[in-house]
């Protein structure tokens, strides 16, 4: 569906050097979900206008670099009074082009600043570390100096929060940034970029460019980009890992994932079905952390998939649940629907056919019986399909999430410690949750997964997110006077 032909359509602007410029060239077309019309548009950058963004930044470098990181810290406190004073337009953004409920967009906004508030304390973490003495009149220093110029490729899910868990930690740690936001949702990105230069932030630190796998590979494959964050599906994070690898650069790749959550039958199953019905069909399941997957154990399966199913159908299209990013995906995820019927699960609620017809909406859908060998349970569907398995025991329940590629996220419904000690200790994910739905971290512990979901060694924000945007230098020193013995030949030894 388009937007009516008498209505203009703007164009999402890229942000290079500290302005906004509309380049000539190939444009995409960015929807509102919740009514199927074609909002606006977005350049598709060729690699002639990333080359201008890498340069901008690479420009910028050396200053931003060089200023104390103090001074760095109050042009980020400036941009978190900024993003505080803007969230609920930003908000706004997310919602028209993504499609959330503006309560959800909202949340995002503010996890995303949570990072920000982290990144305004990164001066204390660039502290090196000291020994003196460490053999006759020789110390030994480190410093932390930062990568250079960096690059964020981001989801369409999160397009305020996901590039919050990056660039401000980069800029914190003296680098300079070159964003490319998901091109289906693209606006948020730019309102960011006006609000840190009225924070202050000189021209050229931050950029933002759009666009498809033409732009991507450019950023990929330049020589002056140093270090590369990625958010995103699997078969994409292992491609960004492989080229960043074989260029030499650094590089986080978050993939995919199959959330799990465990109930065992000690739970209480009212608050384990509330929790589990948020996690599964808030953000209309758009999420890397939503839990798509209960494991429940023994006498739990019943009563539990009949409460889910009643709240599942509660849900209000709309007002409690919003549409999916697009109609291609949304007639995606329905064919999984189909597929799991065809599989042989048994379809709890049906959310093939919504009760809103207009845009890209798509209702609530429960199967239970599910087993490890059925697409729905194998595959990412990235939509409101919650699966139902059955186990007998918890050793059983704990076998089938370590046996699946995903190890993003994982939670464990019980009352018991002792279960919960041994869970924690036994299961093979990235992020746990004990009576904890969607176990994200706080933004001074660091986010990601192990396996499939994660292509890298280092997670994003938190200090894991320092270590990446930073480089360690190991400094020796000697200041000789007049008896100090010269250096020989030999392996030089300290004592």
């Amino acid at each position: 569906m388009n937007k009516p032909a008498d209505l203009k359509l703007d164009t999402v602007p890229v942000w290079i050097n500290g302005r906004a410029v509309v380049p000539a060239g190939r444009l995409g077309e960015v929807y509102n979900p919740a009514t199927g019309h074609v909002a606006r548009r977005v350049p598709f950058c060729s690699e002639e206008v990333v080359e201008q963004a890498v340069k901008a930044a690479a420009a910028a470098l050396p200053a931003w670099r060089d200023w104390p990181p103090l001074r760095r810290a109050r042009i980020l406190q400036e941009f978190l009074s900024l993003l505080k004073k803007h969230q609920q337009e930003l908000a706004a953004i997310v919602t028209e082009e993504h499609g959330k409920t503006l309560p959800d967009a909202t949340g995002s906004v503010q996890r995303g600043m949570e990072v920000v508030e982290f990144a305004c304390g990164i001066p204390h973490l660039l502290k090196g570390e000291h020994s003196e003495n460490v053999g006759t009149g020789v110390d030994t220093h480190t410093r932390r100096q930062p990568v250079g110029v960096c690059a964020g490729i981001t989801p369409f899910n999160f397009p305020v929060m996901v590039p919050l868990w990056m660039f401000p930690v980069a800029l914190a740690c003296g680098n300079t940034f070159v964003l490319k936001p998901s091109e289906k949702d693209p606006s948020a990105s730019i309102r960011m970029a006006e609000l840190l230069k009225q924070a202050g932030l000189p021209d050229g630190v931050f950029n933002v460019i759009h666009g498809d796998k033409v732009a991507v590979d450019a950023l990929l494959l330049h020589r002056d980009v140093s270090a590369v964050s990625f958010v995103g599906s699997t078969p994409i994070a292992r491609y960004i890992y492989e080229t960043c690898a074989k260029a030499g650069k650094r590089v986080q790749a978050l993939g995919g994932a199959k959330n799990h959550a465990v109930v065992l039958p000690d739970a209480d199953l009212e608050f384990a079905a509330d929790a589990l019905i948020g996690a599964a069909y808030g953000s209309a399941g758009e999420r890397c952390m939503a839990v798509s997957a209960v494991v429940a154990v023994g006498s739990a399966g019943d009563p539990l998939v009949k409460l889910l199913e009643k709240k599942a159908n509660a849900i209000k299209l709309g007002v409690d649940m919003g549409p999916l990013i697009t109609g291609q995906h949304r007639d995606k995820v329905r064919s999984y629907v189909d597929k799991g019927v065809s599989e042989g699960a048994k379809l709890v609620v049906d959310g093939r056919d919504p009760s809103i017809k207009e845009g890209f909406y798509l209702g609530t859908s429960l199967f239970d019986h599910v087993t490890p060998a059925m697409e729905i349970y194998r595959n990412e569907i990235f939509g409101p399909v919650l699966v139902v398995l059955r186990a007998g025991s918890l050793e059983e329940a704990i076998a089938i999430v370590n046996r699946n590629p995903y190890a993003n996220g994982v939670a464990l419904f019980t009352e018991s410690g002792g279960a919960a000690r041994r869970f924690e200790s036994e299961v093979q994910v990235g992020m746990v949750g004990v009576n904890v739905p969607i176990p994200v971290p706080v933004a001074f512990f660091s986010f990601g997964g192990w396996k499939n979901s994660l292509f890298g060694d280092l997670h994003v924000h938190g200090m894991e997110g320092v270590k990446f945007y930073t480089r360690t230098k190991a400094i020796t020193t000697r200041w000789p006077h007049q008896d100090t013995p010269a250096p020989g030949l030999n392996m030089p030894t300290l004592g």
